[in-house]
């Protein structure tokens, strides 16, 4: 990546930004036991070998394991309240810190969304593969990886999926800015796209790593969902995304409440989040609190620890304001830094101890998310949607979901008083950094900016 790239220490550079019901794994021709004579001690099977895609770099193993069956909500039924941990640009470099992750998911029997960035399955000798739009052919903001970059990355990817995590697209060079995503075309999107997907389909020809196992899914089908670099581009995007059968995207900014579609797709962007201390609210991804922290990814030491606090305490109000409101999934993005000594790292691994252990939280991928939506009744969703931030059910949620008669003076049952309006920050404070979404124009929303 750049200069960086042989020391391989910004492959999870910056992007510019389950608890029950777990399904084991299926093969194909499986059976759980050889036949034999009545009362003859049965022995498993061998599993079916991989049937490879392409080169090699990819294979079809069966369905997924540990995925939840989505399941719909019954009548009065509340609904569970759903995490999204998801991490942009994902790539295991000298930090470790994708495998160190892998190890907090396994903990707290959850799932996580790895955003690959595709060129860094791509090694820097054959940076000319790749054909940005706008772009000279060859160019990345992020640069390309090394051999063995590329080796240690497949490594956690493979192992990321077969544990039941989800392996989206990140794209591919990270360009913001006037020739960034938003001056895409459809088809340049769709271009991104396809050649993201090729560098994860041809990743063994690509760094001359033909004795590497393959990545145990096959790409084509298993790629549903995205965001984009810098949260820029989206309109595009979304219309590309819908036309190539994605599920979901998530680079928009919204508020925590229950998600709809548009075009077809899934919007699960990032939410506004509480500020502590702060007299307006941030994104809910570490780049936005570091932002508006320190301004510098080295900043103040002995800010540090308190820096930390206050994202996780951010995070878990959030929570709390969901798991206590309207159970709207609660969407958490970041990026694989050590930014300000790596407080953002402890702070999202405290909010994962925190709110993974809690009753009928389920910390779930993306894949998982939209798998439960779309097993639920349109008219249900739409009815959650009217809730607001953090509003419950005035009636509870048997009365809500089932149908009550008109509360006092005519309301709705179920309705409920609106949340305080959140802060708008004043000027000098933070007017040029994050604010909420209802009030964008006087507080725009910091994006990532490109990474390094």
């Amino acid at each position: 990546m750049k200069a960086a790239v042989a020391q391989r220490a910004a492959v999870g550079a910056v992007a510019t930004a389950l608890l029950a019901g777990l399904a084991g794994c299926s093969f194909p021709g499986d059976r759980s036991a050889q036949e034999g004579a009545p009362g003859a001690k049965k022995a498993p099977l061998p599993k079916a070998a991989p049937q490879l895609i392409g080169d090699g770099s990819t294979a079809y193993t069966g369905a997924q394991p540990n995925q939840l069956k989505p399941r719909k909500l019954k009548a009065g039924q509340k609904p569970p309240q759903f995490v999204v941990f998801s991490w942009d640009g994902a790539g295991e470099d000298s930090q470790k810190l994708f495998s160190h992750f892998r190890s907090v998911a396994r903990k707290y029997d959850m799932t996580m969304t790895y955003f690959l960035s595709g060129v860094y399955l791509l090694p820097e000798e054959k940076a000319s593969l790749y054909l940005p739009p706008k772009h000279s052919a060859g160019r990345s903001d992020i640069g390309f990886n090394d051999v063995q970059g590329i080796r240690d990355t497949v490594r956690e990817l493979r192992a990321a999926w077969q544990e039941g995590n989800e392996v989206g697209t990140h794209f591919n060079g990270h360009f913001c800015g006037p020739e960034g995503g938003d001056s895409w075309s459809v088809e340049d999107w769709k271009s991104e796209i396809g050649q993201a997907k090729a560098f994860v389909k041809n990743w063994r020809t690509n760094a001359g790593l033909t004795d590497e196992k393959p990545l145990p899914f096959d790409y084509d089908k298993e790629l549903i969902g995205a965001r984009t670099p810098c949260l820029e581009g989206r309109k595009n995007f979304v219309k590309a995304a819908g036309e190539l059968g994605f599920r979901y995207d998530t680079s928009g900014i919204n508020d925590q409440i229950w998600p709809e579609k548009e075009a077809g797709v899934w919007d699960l962007g990032l939410q506004m989040v509480p500020f502590p201390g702060r007299g307006f609210e941030t994104l809910s991804m570490d780049y936005n609190f570091m932002v508006n922290q320190s301004g510098t990814v080295k900043g103040d030491p002995a800010q540090h620890d308190y820096w930390g606090r206050q994202m996780r305490d951010g995070l878990v109000q959030a929570f709390d304001r969901a798991y206590d409101g309207n159970r709207a999934p609660l969407i958490i993005g970041n990026h694989f830094e050590s930014w300000n000594g790596g407080t953002y790292m402890r702070a999202v691994e405290d909010t994962i101890a925190t709110v993974c252990v809690k009753k009928d939280v389920k910390c779930v991928s993306f894949k998982q998310l939209v798998d439960w939506l779309d097993a639920q009744d349109p008219k249900v969703l739409a009815k959650l949607r009217t809730l607001k931030v953090g509003e419950a059910p005035a009636a509870g949620w048997p009365a809500f979901q089932g149908g009550a008669p008109a509360g006092p003076a005519g309301d709705p049952a179920g309705s409920a008083a609106e949340p305080p309006h959140r802060a708008v920050p004043p000027a000098g404070d933070g007017a040029e950094q994050d604010g909420p979404a209802a009030a964008a124009a006087a507080a725009p929303v910091v994006r990532p900016e490109a990474e390094r």
